[in-house]
C-alpha cells in the first residue's frame, strides 16, 4: 500500500474547474442545516452546508445553495423550516458526516446530543443557530437550488472557536472577542 500525500484521484491542475478553485479560496464558515422532526432514522435530516450568506433586514435572510438531490432539501421544501447551526472547530467530523464524507454507525444523528426545537433539530452545542422558514421556491443555480429563507429566532450557545471550510481543508476560526 502507497500512501500519497495529496488526493491520489484529483485531476492535475490544468484540468481542474477554475470557479471551483476560486469559491474554494473564498472560504466559509461552516453550518449544519437540520429539519423534521421525530427520533426515527427518516424523520430528521441534515446536510452540511458553507455556501450561504446572511442578509440583513427586516426580516432578516439565510440565502443558501443547497444539493438538489440531498433529503435536507426535500425536508426544507416539504416542511417549510429548518435549523441552520453554527458548527464549531470540535464539530468537524460532524460535519464530515453530515456531508456524506465520514461513517455514521447508528444514524447520522446518534453522534451528538440534539433537542427538538419548532424549526427542526437543534445542535445541543452549537455556537448558535437560527429556525428559518423556506420563501418561496428554490430556484436552479448551477447544479444548485438557491433557497431563500426568513429568520423567525436566533439563539446562542457555545462561544468556540469557528469552523471553516478553506480549500477543501477545515480550519479553526479566530478566538472570539470578549
Amino acid at each position: 500500500m502507497t500512501i500519497h500525500p495529496g488526493d491520489p484521484f484529483a485531476p492535475p491542475p490544468h484540468e481542474r474547474d477554475a470557479a471551483r478553485r476560486f469559491r474554494a479560496r473564498i472560504g466559509g464558515g461552516v453550518t449544519l442545516w437540520t429539519a423534521g422532526h421525530g427520533d426515527g432514522p427518516r424523520d430528521r435530516s441534515g446536510l452540511t452546508v458553507s455556501s450561504l450568506m446572511t442578509a440583513l433586514g427586516e426580516p432578516p435572510h439565510v440565502l443558501a445553495l443547497l444539493d438538489p438531490d440531498a433529503e435536507l432539501t426535500d425536508a426544507l421544501v416539504a416542511g417549510g423550516t429548518a435549523v441552520v447551526n453554527l458548527l464549531s472547530w470540535r464539530d468537524r467530523h460532524l460535519a464530515e458526516v453530515f456531508a456524506g464524507l465520514a461513517p455514521a454507525p447508528g444514524g447520522r444523528f446518534v453522534p451528538d446530543t440534539w433537542r427538538d426545537s419548532s424549526w427542526g433539530p437543534v445542535l445541543a452545542a452549537a455556537r448558535a443557530w437560527a429556525g428559518v422558514r423556506l420563501v418561496g421556491q428554490p430556484t436552479p443555480v448551477g447544479w444548485s437550488l438557491l433557497v431563500d429563507t426568513m429568520v423567525e429566532h436566533v439563539a446562542f450557545g457555545t462561544d468556540e472557536l469557528a469552523l471553516l471550510h478553506v480549500r477543501g481543508r477545515y480550519a479553526a476560526g479566530p478566538e472570539p472577542r470578549a
